[in-house]
C-alpha cells in the first residue's frame, strides 16, 4: 500500500508490528473499494476491490483527477461535496454515485467519504472513500492476492562489525565492516578508550549505555543488546544494534572476554518511525468508514472490530476479543429465523471472497435486529496460507424498509390497502392455471357500487374516499382467509374465491351485497345509502382465459345493474348469464 507521504521511502513498509501488518491487511483486503484522495484530486491510492469494480488495473488509475472516474450524470452534486471536503467545510459526506466503467458503462456505488487533516495544522490533507457495489453483480471469485512490496530490506547485505573486548588489558578489536558503518577508514586505528567512544555517542544516549555495557560484559539477562546513537565520520547520526555477551572467564568465574556484532539500524528506525505514523492513519482510517470491519483469526475468533463494527453488534473490541465470530455477529435469515450462513465461515472454507446472502438481520447483543449485508475476505501470508479473514458489513436497515414499501406500493391500493389491479391480475392468471392443472373450483366475483357518485359529488372526494375504506374493510372481512380481494378501479372491487362451488360464491356474494347495503354513511350531517351489484363467473378446467374471465364477471355484473341493482348475476355456463 502507497504510503501518504509524496515521496515514500523503498523501505517503508517491510516492518509491520502485529497490529499495523493487521491494519495494513484490513485495507489491502478489504471487499470494498478503498481510494486516497489528494488535495489537488488526484487519485493517490486505489485498494484492488476498487480495480476489480471497474476492470481497471493500478497504473492507468495513479495520478488521475478523481473527478474523471465519476459519471456525468452525478459529477456536479458529487464534486461538490468534495469540494466542501476538501475545503474542510464537512467532516464526510455518503452518497450514491455512478462511476465511469473500463468498458463505457456506469457502475452504481455507495460512497463513503471521510476527511483527514493534518495532525498539527488540523488543515485538509486527504479524503478517504470507500465504495460498495450496489448493481448487486458477482465480483471475481479469484481470491485476493496480496502485493508483492515495493519496498526491500537486504539485511543480509546490510552487514555487521563485529567487536571484540579484552576486559582484562581493556584492549578492542573492530572489524573492517565495524569501520566502514561508522565512515572510518579500513585500518585506522581507532582508540580503545571508552570516554573516546562516549565522545561519539548521542548524548542521550550515553546514561542508557553507562548503565548497560558493565551489565553486558558481564552477561546479565536482559542486557545482551544495546540500541543507541553514534555519530558517523561525516556528521550525521546513525543508530547502532549492539548485542554481545561473555566468552571466556576467569577461574572464579568472572568474563574475562566479550564478543559482539554491531549492526547499522538506523534506516530500521526511519521505517520504525513512518510505520507508526501509517498505524496510526490507519487506524483513524478504520475509525472513519462508514461501515463495520471485523477481522478473525484462522479459527473465526475474533481479533480486531473499528467502533461502526461496536455501535452495530453492541460488543466493545476490549470484550469481543477472542470469542467466536458468530457469537458477536450472531446473524439469521429475516424469512425463516434460523441462524443464517457466516460468510466468514465460507471464506475461511473456501479460500475466497464470500458475500452476505440477501435478507439477513444481525441480533444484536441487546436483542435489536438490524438488515445488513456485507462480505468476507481471506488474509494470507506471502506463502499464500490464511491466517484469517477480514468481514465488511453495512447497515441497510433504511433502504430495505424503502424497497419493502416501493414493492408493496407497486402491487396494492394506496387508499384502501388492498391489492391493486396488478396483483389481482397475477392472482387471477395463477388461479386459472391451478383449476386447469388441478382440475379445481373457483371463482370470480365483480363488484361495482351502486349511487356512490352521489357522494362524491355532493360532500366531495374526501367524503368518497372515507366510504371507499369502510367499504373495502366490509369485504375485506367478509372474505375467507384464502380469498384475494382487491380493488381494481374507482368503485370497482374483484374477489377471487378459491376452492368455492358456486352455491357458497353466491351465498358469500350475497352477504358482501347486503353489508353494503347496510350501510349509513354519514359526513357533515348528510346521510348516504349506497349498494352493490355483483357479478359471479366460475374458474373451472375449462374456462376461458383470465382477460376474458373478467370480461365474463363483469358482463354478468352490468346484467345485476340492469336487473335492478344490488343483486347477484351468476354468468351462464354456455356465455348466457342466468
Amino acid at each position: 500500500m502507497p504510503s501518504l507521504r509524496d515521496q515514500p521511502s523503498d523501505a517503508e513498509i517491510v516492518h509491520f508490528d502485529q497490529s499495523g501488518a493487521l491494519l495494513r491487511k484490513v485495507m489491502e483486503n478489504a471487499a470494498v473499494g478503498m481510494v486516497l484522495v489528494g488535495a489537488d484530486r488526484r487519485l493517490l491510492y486505489v485498494n484492488n476491490a476498487f480495480l476489480e469494480m471497474l476492470s481497471s488495473d493500478a497504473p492507468a488509475e495513479f495520478g488521475r483527477l478523481v473527478d474523471e472516474l465519476i459519471h456525468p450524470d452525478c459529477d456536479a452534486a458529487a464534486g461538490a461535496h468534495l469540494d466542501r471536503l476538501l475545503k474542510g467545510e464537512i467532516e464526510d459526506h455518503r452518497a450514491e454515485w455512478r462511476l465511469r466503467h473500463r468498458d463505457g458503462g456506469a457502475v452504481w456505488v455507495l460512497a463513503s467519504a471521510s476527511l483527514l487533516r493534518g495532525d498539527r495544522t488540523g488543515r485538509p490533507l486527504y479524503v478517504i472513500l470507500q465504495v460498495s457495489n450496489i448493481d448487486r453483480q458477482k465480483r471475481a471469485e479469484a481470491a485476493l492476492a496480496y502485493a508483492e512490496s515495493r519496498w526491500s530490506f537486504a539485511l543480509d547485505a546490510a552487514g555487521q562489525g563485529v567487536w571484540d573486548h579484552d576486559i582484562r588489558t581493556d584492549g578492542m578489536f573492530y572489524s573492517d565492516t565495524w569501520r566502514t558503518m561508522r565512515g572510518i577508514p579500513k585500518g585506522e586505528y581507532v582508540d580503545p578508550d571508552q570516554d573516546e567512544w562516549l565522545k561519539r555517542v548521542h548524548p542521550d544516549d550515553v546514561p542508557k549505555i553507562l548503565a548497560t555495557v558493565d551489565k553486558q560484559d558481564r552477561g546479565e539477562d536482559g542486557y545482551d543488546t544495546l540500541e543507541y546513537r553514534e555519530r558517523h565520520r561525516d556528521g550525521h547520526w546513525i543508530w547502532i544494534l549492539s548485542r554481545g555477551r561473555p566468552v571466556e572467564w576467569d577461574a572464579e568465574g568472572h568474563p574475562v572476554r566479550t564478543i559482539g556484532t554491531d549492526t547499522d539500524i538506523t534506516r530500521l528506525k526511519s521505517v520504525e518511525a513512518q510505520l507508526a505514523e501509517e498505524k496510526e492513519r490507519l487506524r483513524v482510517t478504520l475509525e472513519s468508514i462508514a461501515d463495520g470491519v471485523i477481522s478473525t483469526d484462522a479459527g473465526a475468533r475474533i481479533s480486531f472490530m473499528n467502533p461502526v463494527a461496536e455501535e452495530m453488534t453492541g460488543w466493545s473490541l476490549a470484550g469481543a476479543i477472542g470469542r467466536p465470530l458468530h457469537r458477536i455477529f450472531d446473524i439469521i435469515e429475516e424469512s425463516s429465523g434460523r441462524t443464517a450462513s457466516s460468510p466468514v465461515a465460507r471464506c475461511l472454507a473456501e479460500g475466497r471472497h464470500a458475500y452476505q446472502d440477501a435478507d439477513v438481520l444481525l441480533v444484536t447483543r441487546n436483542g435489536d435486529k438490524r438488515d445488513i449485508r456485507g462480505s468476507a475476505a481471506p488474509l494470507r501470508t506471502p506463502e499464500g496460507n490464511i491466517v484469517g479473514a477480514v468481514l465488511v458489513f453495512q447497515d441497510v436497515t433504511e433502504s430495505r424498509a424503502l424497497q419493502r414499501q416501493l414493492a408493496h406500493s407497486a402491487t396494492h391500493d394506496a387508499l384502501t390497502g388492498l391489492p391493486n389491479r396488478l396483483a389481482f391480475e397475477r392472482a387471477l392468471i395463477a388461479v386459472a392455471d391451478q383449476a386447469k392443472r388441478e382440475m379445481r373450483q373457483h371463482a370470480l366475483c365483480f363488484i361495482d357500487l351502486d349511487r356512490f357518485k352521489p357522494v362524491n359529488d355532493g360532500s366531495g372526494h374526501a367524503a368518497g374516499d372515507a366510504l371507499l375504506r369502510q367499504v373495502a374493510d366490509l369485504i375485506r372481512n367478509s372474505c375467507r382467509r384464502q380469498d384475494f380481494a382487491a380493488r381494481i378501479g374507482g368503485d370497482e372491487f374483484a374477489l377471487l374465491m378459491s376452492d368455492c362451488p358456486l352455491p357458497t360464491a353466491q351465498r358469500l356474494a350475497q352477504k358482501i351485497v347486503d353489508g353494503i347495503a347496510a350501510i349509513r354513511f354519514g359526513w357533515e350531517g348528510q346521510i348516504y345509502e349506497i349498494g352493490a351489484s355483483v357479478g359471479i363467473t366460475q374458474i373451472v378446467a375449462g374456462s376461458a382465459q383470465p382477460t376474458e374471465l373478467m370480461g365474463e364477471a363483469d358482463a354478468a355484473c352490468y346484467v345485476a345493474k340492469a336487473n335492478g341493482r344490488g343483486r347477484v348475476t351468476v354468468f351462464g355456463l354456455r356465455g348466457e348469464e342466468a
